[in-house]
C-alpha cells in the first residue's frame, strides 16, 4: 500500500486529493494546522477514526512555517509520495500579508524540500514530490498560450513567492537527483472553492440573492479572464505527474478562456436574475497588478475613474449622511 502526505489537506485540491488517493488504494497522511475552530468540513466525509483497523487516513498537526514538525511527520508516515498543496492562495491578501505569504509558500516549499533530501540521506526511501504551481507565476506575459517553457513575470507576492518555490523544486531535482515535479495549474473551481475567490462569491451571492437573503454583489474587474477548470479533474493530473518514469514540469488547462463577467451572466440567468440589478464594483478587489495569462491587460480610462470614485465615495456619504440623520454626529464636526 503505496503512502502519501498531503499539505494543505483541508484546502479545496487537498480534499479532492485524499478522496482521489483512497480510491487508488492509498494511505493518506493530511497535515492541517492548530485551530480553535474546526477547518475540516471539506475532509468531514471521508474522515476515519484513527482507531479503527482498516484506516487508511490520517491527519498531523503541523505548518510549512515550521521545519522540524515537517520533518518528524516525515519520519513518522514514511511516504511514498509528498503532495505539497499548502499555501496562503488567495492573490489578493498577499498583497496584504506579504511577508506571511513568502514564508508559507517559498519558504515552506523549501522546507519541505529539505526534509524530503535529509529524510533520503537518512533512510535511502525515494519519495516523490509534487509541487502545487499556478498560473499566476506567468503574470505579464508575451507569449499566448502558456507553455511549460513561457518565462515567468510574477505579479503579487504570492505569483513571486510561486516562483522561487518552482525553481527550489527544479534546483532539488537536478542538483539532489530528487524526483520533484512542478505542476503549473490554470485557475481550478469546484463547489469547496472558498468564498472569497470570485466563482464562489458568485455562485453564493447569486443564490442567496434568488431566496432574498441578499442584496447586493460587489466585485472587482469583471474583464479580467481566466481559464477555469474543475478542481476534481485536475488532482488526477498531480497524481499523474508522479506515477511517470522521470521526473518533469507541467502546464494543466483547459485551453479555453471566459471573463468574470462571462462566469456571472451565466450563473445568474440560470437563476432567471438580471445581474446588472445586483452586481456592484468595488475598487477594492482590484488588485494592484494584474496578471496578463490570457492577454488582456487591465485599462482604466478617465470615465471609468470617474465613476468608479463616485460610486465608492457615494456609498461613504450615504453612511454620512445615516449616521448624521440619527444624530451619532451632531455638532460633533467630525466631517466639517
Amino acid at each position: 500500500m503505496k503512502r502519501a502526505i498531503i499539505t494543505g489537506v483541508t484546502g479545496q485540491d487537498g480534499s479532492y486529493l485524499a478522496e482521489f488517493l483512497l480510491c487508488k488504494g492509498y494511505e493518506v497522511h493530511g497535515i492541517i494546522r492548530r485551530s480553535s475552530s474546526f477547518n475540516t468540513g471539506r475532509i468531514d466525509r471521508i474522515y476515519q477514526d484513527p482507531h479503527q483497523e482498516k484506516t487508511r487516513f490520517f491527519l498531523h498537526y503541523g505548518d510549512l512555517c515550521d521545519g522540524t514538525v515537517l520533518r518528524r511527520i516525515l519520519e513518522r508516515v514514511r511516504p511514498d509520495e509528498v503532495y505539497n498543496l499548502g499555501a496562503q492562495s488567495h492573490v489578493r491578501v498577499s498583497f496584504d500579508e506579504p511577508e506571511y505569504t513568502v514564508d508559507a509558500v517559498a519558504m515552506g516549499t523549501l522546507r519541505v524540500l529539505e526534509a524530503i533530501r535529509d529524510f533520503r540521506e537518512r533512510t535511502g526511501k525515494d519519495v516523490r514530490l509534487y509541487q502545487a504551481g499556478s498560473s499566476e507565476m506567468f503574470g505579464k506575459v508575451t507569449e499566448i498560450p502558456q507553455s511549460e517553457t513561457t518565462p515567468f513575470y510574477p505579479r503579487s507576492p504570492y505569483a513571486a513567492a510561486k516562483v522561487y518555490a518552482h525553481w527550489q523544486t527544479v534546483n532539488y531535482r537536478e542538483a539532489y537527483n530528487l524526483f520533484a515535479c512542478n505542476g503549473i495549474l490554470f485557475n481550478h473551481e469546484s463547489p469547496r472553492r472558498g468564498e472569497t475567490f470570485v466563482t464562489r462569491k458568485i455562485t453564493r451571492a447569486a443564490t442567496r440573492i434568488k431566496l432574498g437573503l441578499q442584496e447586493k454583489l460587489y466585485l472587482g474587474n469583471l474583464e479580467a479572464k481566466r481559464d477555469w477548470g474543475f478542481a476534481g479533474d485536475y488532482v488526477e493530473a498531480m497524481w499523474l505527474m508522479l506515477q511517470q518514469e522521470e521526473a518533469d514540469d507541467y502546464v494543466i488547462a483547459t485551453g479555453k478562456n471566459y471573463s468574470v463577467k462571462k462566469f456571472l451572466t451565466t450563473v445568474f440567468s440560470r437563476l432567471d436574475l438580471d445581474w446588472k440589478e445586483y452586481v456592484e464594483t468595488d475598487p477594492r478587489y482590484f488588485r494592484p497588478a494584474e496578471v496578463d495569462e490570457l492577454g488582456w491587460r487591465p485599462k482604466v480610462d478617465f470615465n471609468g475613474l470617474v465613476k468608479m470614485m463616485i460610486e465608492s465615495d457615494m456609498e461613504l456619504a450615504r453612511q454620512e449622511k445615516t449616521l448624521r440623520d440619527a444624530g451619532h454626529f451632531a455638532n460633533s464636526g467630525c466631517f466639517d
